[in-house]
């Protein structure tokens, strides 16, 4: 039971973004840019970093919905479930297990990320921007999932929401939909 009335009809995040439309903006807006904006890294590596981090911060909703859009942008399930087991281990590149790590511990705490772990991505090939870009998206999804999960959001009544929540994101993004959400009314 949220801490707030939210609509019903919008679990997790998408409730508390259409609460306050005014500070759900610019957190709209940077995310869309982060995960889908131009960039190196695929949409589909950018989903995994999201799904990682909210992943060790143990945010359910999070987890789900950004789980569900890489493996819809991947067109399989496998390697976001083998990254939440072990990144070491999961069938992605060197360069994306040092950035996943990066991002997992600065879900943690910032702190946590040292010059060896930067010196590994760099080593591997990842560019400056990269990492930013790895340590903002890690950043901004930890607030998220406080955010989440510090309102206490419901979980939507089906999984299959996330079905719907992932071709939503892979197919428009995160920016509000201009009619906004009273289509998932029941």
């Amino acid at each position: 039971m949220p801490h707030i009335p939210l609509e019903s009809h919008l679990p997790g995040i998408t409730g508390l973004l259409e609460y306050n439309k005014v500070t759900a903006q610019p957190i709209r807006d940077l995310t869309q840019i982060l995960l889908r904006g131009p960039s190196s890294l695929s949409e589909f590596e950018r989903e995994l970093i999201a799904t990682i981090v909210s992943h060790g911060n143990q945010c359910k909703f999070c987890t789900t919905a950004h789980t569900a859009a890489a493996d819809l942008l991947a067109g399989e399930t496998e390697t976001s479930q083998k990254v939440k087991e072990d990144i070491e281990t999961a069938p992605v590149s060197e360069k994306m297990k040092a950035l996943l790590t990066i991002a997992k511990l600065t879900g943690q705490s910032g702190r946590n990320v040292t010059p060896t772990h930067i010196e590994r991505a760099k080593a591997a090939g990842a560019t400056d921007i990269e990492i930013h870009d790895t340590v903002l998206i890690a950043a901004l999804f930890s607030l998220y999932n406080r955010y989440v999960d510090g309102m206490g959001t419901a979980l939507p009544d089906s999984p299959a929401y996330f079905d719907v929540l992932a071709e939503r994101l892979v197919n428009h993004g995160y920016t509000r939909l201009p009619q906004g959400y009273d289509h998932l009314k029941k």
